[in-house]
């Protein structure tokens, strides 16, 4: 956590501080529920469990990685906010605390941030909705998901924008799908709210909904994945050819001109043997941040391979791309990376170089091999001039 950019590392702080207060608050202003509000708790709760253990089956039997069950989380915290005091409302947000916990989350830090957002934007929507007393006509609840949503969303991608300014808008706001199916969770919730109203026990019924609804919501995680490296989290080789080729042929069509720089730490093998792979890897994930950072936006940046990444730059000539290659490498040459070694002790990665080959639709066209080749080329020359080098194909 500490590693987190300092305005990253103070918002994220204070949204989990801001929860636990809450939750203190809640839990004294709270009087003790009533007979009837454990029942419901019970029937909200126990769908809640059921459907994540057999979620969690389901995913071991088909040896599919497990992945945070946010949508399942948002349906019975819907139910919730809906029907149970504040201070039952609290004890659901033990599914999510409890997931974190238990379950291959991402490290404490990021699970602990994204609950205290949940929280926050739960008792947000029980506010709008009334406090002691939940308004329950339509467009209260409308009002209440929209609320639960917008909040939730709005906290958790301010301190993704934090942690990482130079992250595609994907990885920060997710998909639109993920809009999709956060608004189907809520609307699951609010159906088995009123079913709970009934009769606690038709709280099952909301059971094969949020199933499904679970199951869907993975897709968009499993496709990027697909995409994703997971050591640098840029674009992997198979995804970047894709979208290469596509911008390469917008390129064509209007006769823009595009650039295409190809990457590769100079003396890698020694970081991995002298220092350990864990100290390898952190400076491969340090390297991507900086490459994004040191590019624009519409530029696409993927790890080709090993200690190589290529980026393509779309409306680039060759003087322009010239420039902002070395750019990057005057960037690499300053990093300093914080690792542990592999004797377990802290240590400071520092002195890491670039090689850098450009080549330019001007001399090779628009066809994404004949660039690579290009690139590459001119990637052996600036190794065999010394290193930390940019050479022009």
């Amino acid at each position: 956590m500490w590693t987190l950019p300092r305005p990253a590392l103070v918002y994220w702080l204070a949204v989990d501080l801001a929860a636990v207060a809450l939750g203190g608050y809640v839990l004294a202003a709270t009087p003790p529920p009533q007979l009837a509000d454990l029942g419901r708790f019970g029937a909200v709760a126990g769908t809640g469990v059921v459907v994540v253990v057999i979620t969690a089956i389901a995913t071991q039997l088909s040896n599919e990685s497990r992945r945070n069950p946010w949508a399942l989380h948002i349906c019975y915290l819907s139910a919730g906010l809906l029907l149970l005091p504040p201070n039952l409302v609290l004890l659901l947000l033990l599914g999510p605390a409890l997931y974190g916990v238990l379950g291959p989350g991402p490290q404490a830090h990021r699970w602990l941030f994204t609950l205290a957002a949940t929280t926050l934007s739960v008792f947000a929507a029980r506010l709008v909705i009334g406090w002691d007393h939940p308004n329950w006509d339509f467009g209260m609840l409308v009002l209440a998901g929209a609320v639960l949503l917008l909040t939730r969303f709005a906290l958790v991608a301010i301190g993704l924008r934090l942690r990482a300014p130079s992250a595609g808008a994907d990885e920060v706001f997710g998909e639109p799908i993920d809009v999709v199916l956060g608004i189907v969770a809520a609307s699951t919730g609010g159906l088995m709210a009123a079913a709970v109203l009934a009769d606690p026990i038709r709280a099952l019924l909301a059971g094969p909904p949020m199933f499904l609804l679970e199951r869907a919501a993975q897709l968009p995680q499993w496709r990027r994945s697909a995409q994703r490296d997971a050591k640098t989290g840029l674009s992997n080789a198979v995804h970047w050819d894709v979208q290469a080729r596509e911008e390469l042929a917008k390129a064509s069509g209007r006769g823009r001109p595009v650039a295409m720089m190809l990457l590769d730490l100079d003396h890698f093998k020694r970081v991995n043997d002298q220092v350990g792979h864990l100290a390898g890897d952190a400076a491969l994930a340090a390297v991507a941040r900086e490459l994004r950072g040191s590019v624009r936006h519409g530029d696409l940046v993927g790890r080709f391979g090993g200690e190589e990444f290529v980026v393509l730059l779309p409306d680039t000539g060759p003087g322009v791309a010239e420039s902002v290659a070395e750019r990057v490498r005057h960037a690499i040459s300053l990093l300093r990376v914080s690792t542990t070694a592999a004797d377990g002790q802290a240590h400071t990665l520092s002195g890491l170089t670039v090689s850098i080959g450009v080549s330019t639709s001007d001399r090779y066209g628009y066809d994404v091999s004949a660039l690579l080749v290009a690139a590459d080329s001119a990637l052996l020359s600036a190794k065999g001039y010394g290193r930390n080098l940019v050479a022009m194909a």
